[in-house]
């Protein structure tokens, strides 16, 4: 089968986009009365200001889809940076290679306990993050990272810069489950003006990083498109496409999606507001994907605040992370006996809105009626 980068070109996304515009609640009826999304013009209905007028219907019939594969269940997982060294330029990104930061990068045994600490407050899923340097894929680091942290972590998954399949061999053989790598942005044209050096600049390489994990045998791929660089009808619809490709490519793959807004960073960068959904047009994507993709994995990340991560619980999401920290060695603070507050970071990759601890988190899905699973799946 050929690969998504060849295949994309040819679809009508922007096309979808104006039909999107144009939708009428005539045409969103059938959708809704169905209970789920058949193709990617469904997805486009699901998509437009019309929908997004509609939300308590449209957050009702995915919340009632998720339900139906996942029972009550929202897995909580945490992040841990490695490093943010950085070879990219990147305009949106705080971890850009001309961004005035302190660089760090953690030892193993920093990572190890970094993770110690986490699991003491209950997570049990973890999601490895670096910045895409060379010399941290080079040398068996993230492999070694890899085993050191699984015997207190019982669920590993990656996000570093994009490999070719056999750097990614050892990663699965040292034990890791999942892949992430986000697209950033579908629009190629903002795509190349995002990323202006570096090797992230291979648009089409990178779109093809999930298909390349596959064949190293990860379980799980995950993907996503950061809202807030171009249109994210556009970028919604896009995302869609490329998950439709990976479940007829890998049936048998566990399918992750996040949905990440955009938040300030460091380089004074700021999301454009042109693009940026809404919380009612947000939570109509998350919805929209739902109702398309029933099998897979929605994560929403501590970018959210915490008042419309709350809503999330019963409209769909599956995995949600938890006291995270995006700066590496950014956990710290979880050795103090009382927690405190997320504050900046110099070295962090953006500011977290949730800030909640863990055990906050949990309990708020416990009082909305869902189980929070600490276990990795």
């Amino acid at each position: 089968m050929s690969t998504f980068s060849t295949i994309y070109p040819q679809l009508p996304i922007a096309e979808l986009v104006q039909r999107s515009l144009t939708t009428t609640d005539a045409q969103l009826a059938p959708i809704l009365r169905r209970g789920h999304a058949t193709s990617l013009e469904d997805v486009a209905a699901l998509l437009s200001p019309a929908a997004a007028l509609q939300l308590p219907a449209l957050a009702e019939r995915s919340g009632e889809l998720a339900q139906r594969r996942f029972g009550r269940a929202i897995r909580l997982f945490a992040p841990l940076y490695l490093s943010n060294e950085c070879v990219n330029v990147c305009t949106y990104c705080g971890f850009s290679r001309t961004n005035q930061i302190p660089r760090i990068t953690i030892s193993v045994e920093h990572a190890a306990r970094g993770t110690s600490l986490l699991r003491a407050r209950g997570i049990g899923s973890l999601l490895i993050v670096a910045g895409e340097h060379p010399k941290f894929v080079s040398n068996g680091y993230v492999e070694e990272v890899i085993r050191a942290v699984l015997p207190i972590m019982p669920d590993v998954s990656i996000e570093i810069g994009p490999l070719e399949t056999p750097a990614y061999v050892p990663m699965v053989a040292a034990g890791c489950a999942g892949l992430v790598v986000y697209q950033e942005t579908y629009h190629e044209p903002t795509y190349r003006a995002a990323h202006t050096a570096g090797p992230k600049k291979r648009y089409r390489w990178r779109m093809d990083a999930a298909e390349r994990g596959l064949a190293a045998g990860f379980r799980r791929l995950g993907i996503g498109a950061l809202y807030g660089l171009h249109d994210f009808r556009f970028e919604a619809l896009s995302l869609a496409a490329h998950a439709d490709h990976l479940r007829r490519t890998c049936p048998e793959v566990q399918l992750a999606i996040s949905v990440p807004r955009l938040r300030p960073a460091a380089g004074e960068f700021q999301p454009d507001p042109r693009h940026v959904p809404g919380d009612a047009e947000f939570l109509a994507i998350i919805c929209a994907l739902r109702l398309f993709l029933p099998e897979a994995d929605i994560i929403v990340s501590t970018r959210e605040s915490a008042a419309l991560r709350d809503r999330m619980v019963s409209m769909g999401v599956t995995t949600m992370s938890a006291g995270a920290s995006t700066e590496p060695g950014g956990y710290s603070d979880f050795e103090q006996e009382a927690w405190t507050p997320a504050r900046p970071q110099p070295g962090e990759q953006f500011h977290i809105a949730d800030e909640r601890p863990p055990q906050a988190v949990a309990e708020m899905i416990r009082r909305r009626g869902y189980l929070p699973v600490w276990q990795g799946v």
